[in-house]
């Protein structure tokens, strides 16, 4: 056995083929980095709701809009990711002969290069963005927004019954082709880089020689634009190379960061996290004064604050303390990401349901 597994490793090596670690490595780096700013911008975001409140309700957005100046970046100008570069890997046309391989320093063709990028950036945010319609759909589905017998709440039934053997499906694809890729069976191990027409292949010298005379060249070469229209062009290309490079760089020293937030927030590190960090109960919040100028406050403490009633289905937000009617709150926080009162930022999931002892 050991026999076998050493001859699928050295065979990946003759023919300049990376091992399934290495471009598993390269997969998880992008996955790791996601959740990780995506932790910071929450974080600034509930200290600051007013200055950071945007960005964390456009997290997703902002991110795919700096992932593809950053991914076509290293694409056009190294043959490979911002992830696969980093473990020294260039991605290579399918069906080029190694005498016609084209060096990494001259990027991928136009064709490849775009479909690269539609995988690189633009599937994964559709996947966020649905894997998010189907918990808010979940949600509904739990608290019965719609009648049962509403064709909206049949057609949302059936797609979240089918969702999980869809994503199941393609789960198992993804890892049939690893499982190939591992058994020299197949040259891509994701099914993403065939459908882009190309596979990975490790950095020959020739190729880490020719990107550090390119390098060397454009700081040196640098002439000046005669013509408006290519002063324009060259001040907008040098703003989105600053930009690429500055993301390359800044996640470049960021992954050394995100190994300890991995090691950080691991479960085995659970218990020392807690002794820690462990502080004392905090007192609880001052409640805003009835009498203020507040608009939103009512003065009768059985009054909704939005829609001015008797509540009906009490419903307490966890994340400020305040009382609503439960289709009020719901509504608001599902439109918004906010408490009505506070601004705080927040999801549906911190809506609590109270049950007075006569219920």
């Amino acid at each position: 056995m050991a026999e076998h597994g050493a001859h699928i490793t050295a065979a990946s090596v003759v023919d300049d083929q990376p091992s399934i670690f290495e471009v598993v490595a390269q997969d998880s780096l992008m996955t790791a980095v996601r959740p990780a700013l995506q932790h910071v911008v929450k974080v600034l975001a509930e200290s600051n709701p007013a200055h950071y409140g945007f960005v964390w309700r456009w997290f997703d957005e902002i991110f795919t809009l700096l992932d593809l100046l950053l991914q076509q970046h290293y694409l056009s100008k190294t043959s490979a990711s911002f992830s696969e570069n980093f473990y020294g890997l260039k991605r290579i046309v399918t069906g080029d002969t190694h005498k016609l391989q084209r060096l990494a320093s001259a990027g991928l063709p136009k064709k490849q290069l775009w479909k690269s990028i539609m995988f690189l950036v633009l599937l994964p945010y559709l996947k966020v963005k649905l894997e998010k319609l189907v918990s808010s759909l979940r949600e509904e589905d739990e608290y019965s927004i719609h009648p049962p017998s509403s064709r909206w709440k049949q057609f949302c039934r059936a797609f979240l019954a089918a969702y999980p053997f869809v994503n199941m499906a393609w789960e198992g694809w993804f890892l049939v082709q690893q499982l190939r890729y591992i058994l020299g069976k197949a040259q891509h191990h994701s099914p993403l880089l065939s459908l882009a027409g190309v596979r990975l292949g490790r950095l020959t010298v020739q190729d880490i020689q020719a990107l550090e005379h390119k390098a060397a060249e454009a700081s040196m070469m640098q002439q000046p634009a005669r013509s408006i229209s290519e002063k324009i062009k060259s001040t907008l290309k040098k703003a989105v190379g600053g930009v690429a490079l500055s993301l390359s760089t800044g996640l470049s020293v960021g992954v050394f960061f995100l190994q300890f937030l991995e090691w950080w927030y691991s479960s085995e590190n659970q218990e020392t996290i807690k002794s820690l960090t462990a502080l004392p109960t905090p007192p609880p919040p001052i409640h805003l004064d009835y009498n203020s100028d507040s608009p939103l406050l009512p003065k009768v403490k059985t009054v909704c604050p939005l829609c001015r009633k008797t509540r009906v289905n009490d419903t307490v937000l966890a994340t400020s303390g305040y009382v609503f009617c439960y289709r009020c709150v719901f509504s608001y926080v599902r439109t918004h990401q906010a408490c009505p009162i506070t601004g705080y930022p927040t999801e549906v999931q911190h809506l609590i349901k109270l049950y007075s002892p006569d219920n």
